[in-house]
């Protein structure tokens, strides 16, 4: 069990020499009221004479101070390169790692020195704290640690809160679990009034690790004495109290040695309390403190193992995400672009190790667009948007020329068509625009590993960036050039033809031909023609030239029929010639045309994101409206109608195969291109022997995160290879 103690001293050296707070290792901290005797305890316990002394407060730096016993065989710590050969005592400073002291007045004067060097000479302290090591042949092995004396008024020229900055300090240490409070009384003082206790209960309320030293037991007033209190009849201290004898100012100022001084010690306890003498004074607080750490070593120690190996695995966890040093710069490069280039496409084909999930990126983000965007965008827009009953009639007009028609020309159905296939043209661009934007943002959803090595590299990660941006850039004017055509395929040849356009419309002339018929006989016996179930429906002739000719019922019951239609907006019955060239589905949905001006109405039974056209969503722009309140006449009415039913069962047709095309074709001029020629790119750009050492220059930040992160790994490792070497035999 004795080979505990230097266990946590070699523990106090591998961590003092990386700076480090994280491991609270077992050790004793004084506290104590200023000039209550703490410095003279802990020279007593060393046995020589090298704390600073003087009025006011002396000690402003934490004393960490590491007692080794070291026999005169010893070899571990004795060398002849030192001058420690034959020395019984000397003393190392950790901030002067090759200096011997043999001398404890340059001791005490280094002490001094360094305490005004980061404290000031303004009687202020600082908490960084002050690296001691004494080895000697007449200490026991302990770890101690000197705070600066509890005040409460701040003398001369002490700063203003010196109380304040002081218990913040004293309790930085004493709140450590695996501290030992050694807490310094005077016995010329009222015990009640130790401040020094009462800090120690707040932090260690049950005891378990508070010992008490009564100090300067000669001083107290004649006919007095501390055995009520040395027998914890006062105050109880679960630990024990102790009293010691210090040497007084004078016996100091005489350069009284301190062997004197517990010869004196030890003949004052025996006169004076004869039946405590060997549970008091310095040497038995020697062994008392000795034997308490020992055991507070034992019971810290499985847990003190865990929290080394715990730290050591975070450690190393944080080492390997900063990388190893670059040695070959020219392969590192290379790594880095091919597992860019990698981690971009997988984000976008989903199968990246680390997916998002709080939002959608990549390839699900494109898919988004493309089917919930860019498709409800299209379902929205209106075959008749834009497009009243004026405009109608106003192309077939300019159709004709200057004789009045008897047929509706053909080429007013075309550019009234063309007209609104060409609003398909704008968000199929916004499309091909949101697409670009994704595929610059997956930049930065490019994985954990990834983005560690751009943060590590800032220059390679600002040139990738621009590289990968001006590649998309170079992409854009050609993807939009391929969308644009495709409107303009569509635009270049109106295909009447067309399976789903001509094969219903073709069941059109029987239905005219026998309404035609009924019409013609009515005009010849000078009766009005009968009607039969359905007879009420729009009629048109095709002649061989594909013009369509419209023909005229008896004009009593026609206008009856047309304003009939007009006041309650009415669309066509289902199974009409209009039925059969749309899906069953669609009629229902568009409806009787001609809401959109004073003489049109549009559906009134929204479905499948199909809008009024008076209401065009999404990425579509206001469509101005063109109000007329001109009464069409019956013939124009005819004409009016019939073209917009082809227009509406044409733009569906249309933009059915927008819509499935303009996907594909940004697929494949703009994802799967930067996809395929993406590292090729890189390398292109990067990969240069010249550019290399430029590009992988670390940033400050993480060089210096990665030497700290590396030199606390060494000296968890260090520590957990010194905790190891304890066997569970030799602590019991």
């Amino acid at each position: 069990m004795e080979a505990l103690i230097p266990v946590v001293n070699k523990l106090q050296d591998v961590f003092n020499t990386v700076g480090s707070d994280a491991i609270q290792l077992p050790q004793i901290v004084v506290l104590g009221s200023q000039s209550s005797g703490k410095s003279s305890v802990i020279e007593s316990l060393v046995g020589r004479t090298f704390l600073p002394r003087g009025t006011g407060i002396v000690t402003r730096r934490p004393l960490v101070l590491q007692l080794v016993y070291t026999p005169l065989d010893d070899r571990e710590h004795r060398s002849a390169e030192h001058g420690t050969v034959a020395v019984e005592e000397w003393g190392r400073f950790l901030h002067i790692k090759n200096k011997v002291f043999t001398d404890f007045d340059e001791i005490r004067s280094e002490i001094e020195n360094e305490t005004d060097r980061m404290a000031g000479a303004n009687k202020g302290i600082c908490p960084e704290p002050i690296n001691l090591k004494i080895y000697s042949t007449k200490v026991v092995n302990l770890t101690l640690v000197d705070l600066p004396g509890i005040t409460k008024v701040p003398v001369g020229d002490q700063p203003e809160d010196i109380e304040a900055q002081i218990k913040d300090l004293v309790l930085k240490y004493i709140e450590n679990p695996n501290s030992i409070i050694l807490a310094v009384t005077a016995a010329n003082t009222d015990m009640a009034t130790s401040e020094a206790l009462k800090m120690a209960k707040d932090v260690d309320p049950d005891g378990r690790r508070t010992l008490a030293v009564l100090t300067k037991l000669d001083l107290m007033d004649a006919g007095t004495d501390a055995i009520d209190i040395l027998c914890g009849r006062v105050i109880p201290v679960k630990l024990g109290i102790i009293g010691v004898m210090n040497r007084s100012q004078q016996d100091i100022m005489d350069k009284k040695t301190i062997d004197d001084q517990l010869r004196d010690e030890a003949a004052y306890l025996q006169r004076k309390y004869p039946t405590l003498a060997t549970r008091n004074g310095t040497p038995y607080l020697a062994k008392t403190l000795n034997r308490l750490l020992m055991h507070h070593i034992r019971d810290c120690l499985p847990d003190l193992k865990t929290r080394v190996n715990v730290m050591a695995s975070q450690f190393q966890s944080l080492l390997n995400s900063y990388g190893e040093d670059v040695t070959d710069k020219s392969q590192c490069l290379l790594q880095i672009i091919t597992k860019f280039a990698s981690a971009y496409c997988s984000t976008i084909e989903g199968t990246s190790r680390n997916i998002e999930t709080t939002e959608l990126c990549g390839g699900a983000r494109i898919c988004y667009i493309f089917h919930e965007t860019f498709g409800k965008t299209l379902d929205s827009i209106h075959p008749l948007t834009g497009l009243t009953k004026m405009d109608i009639l106003t192309a077939i007009r300019n159709a004709t020329g200057p004789r009045p028609a008897l047929f509706v020309p053909e080429v007013s159905f075309e550019l009234l068509v063309k007209r609104q296939i060409r609003r398909l043209e704008d968000p199929s661009l916004r499309c091909v625009e949101l697409i670009h934007e994704e595929m610059q943002r997956i930049i930065q959803h490019c994985g954990t590993e990834v983005q560690q090595e751009m943060l590590r590299f800032p220059k390679l990660h600002e040139k990738i960036v621009d590289v990968v941006t001006q590649l998309l850039r170079r992409r854009l004017p050609t993807t939009n050039c391929m969308v644009e055509n495709l409107v303009q395929i569509e635009l270049a040849y109106i295909n009447t033809k067309h399976p789903d356009f001509h094969k219903d419309a073709a069941l059109v002339p029987s239905l005219i031909k026998t309404d035609s018929q009924d019409q013609w006989m009515g005009h010849q016996t000078g009766n009005p023609p009968s009607r039969r179930p359905g007879s009420n429906r729009q009629l048109a002739l095709v002649d061989k030239t594909g013009m369509l000719n419209l023909n005229h019922d008896a004009q009593q019951q026609q206008q009856q029929q047309q304003q009939q239609q007009q006041q309650n907006h009415v669309s066509e019955q289902p199974g009409g010639w209009l039925g059969s060239i749309l899906p069953p589905n669609m009629e229902a949905m568009i409806g009787a045309p001609g809401s959109e001006s004073g003489n049109s109405t549009a559906s009134n039974t929204p479905t499948h994101g199909v809008l009024s056209p008076t209401k065009p969503v999404n990425l579509l722009p206001d469509v101005p409206m063109n109000h007329s309140s001109r009464k069409l006449t019956d013939k124009e009415q005819k004409d009016c109608d019939v073209i917009e039913r082809l227009i509406k069962s044409y733009f569906y047709i249309v933009r059915k195969s927008i819509q499935d095309s303009v996907p594909k074709a940004i697929m494949h001029f703009l994802v799967n291109f930067v996809k395929d020629n993406l590292q090729s790119e890189l390398v292109t750009h990067l990969y240069k022997s010249d550019s290399a050492n430029e590009l992988l220059n670390e940033s400050d930040h993480i060089s210096i995160r990665r030497k700290e992160a590396s030199d606390m790994l060494k000296a968890l490792t260090r520590a957990n290879h010194i905790i190891s070497e304890i066997r569970e035999t030799h602590m019991w």
